[in-house]
């Protein structure tokens, strides 16, 4: 898949996904890896400036499986910045494929 659709829907990916539901790191990295390939690095980049931003909160829970793991939790701020991105991934993607599947010509 193109590099520049990937970093255009990464944000749109993570917040979707931690909508309703917090997750660790590397559990969104295996999420988002089994539709689109991304390295685990550009992840853990996107979770700590989103985090700074204010849109996720963090917190340690411990796991059976080695040392605790640091989960993230949308903010309110998340949740509207979420559902900005959504308004406005549906208003292109509408645009978009009525370019490539309509025939052309201004309406």
């Amino acid at each position: 898949m193109n590099i520049q659709f990937k970093k255009g829907v990464l944000n749109l990916c993570v917040l979707a996904l931690l909508d309703g539901q917090d997750r660790y790191g590397y559990e969104l990295v295996q999420m988002i890896s089994r539709r689109i390939e991304v390295s685990e690095g550009s992840v853990y980049t996107l979770l700590r400036r989103l985090t700074k931003e204010g849109f996720f909160e963090t917190y340690l829970k411990e796991s059976n499986e080695g040392p605790p793991r640091k989960y993230y939790r949308l903010t309110q701020s998340g949740q509207d910045y979420l559902q900005d991105l959504l308004a406005e991934w549906r208003e292109f993607t509408e645009n978009v494929n009525e370019l490539i599947g309509g025939d052309g010509k201004d309406e």
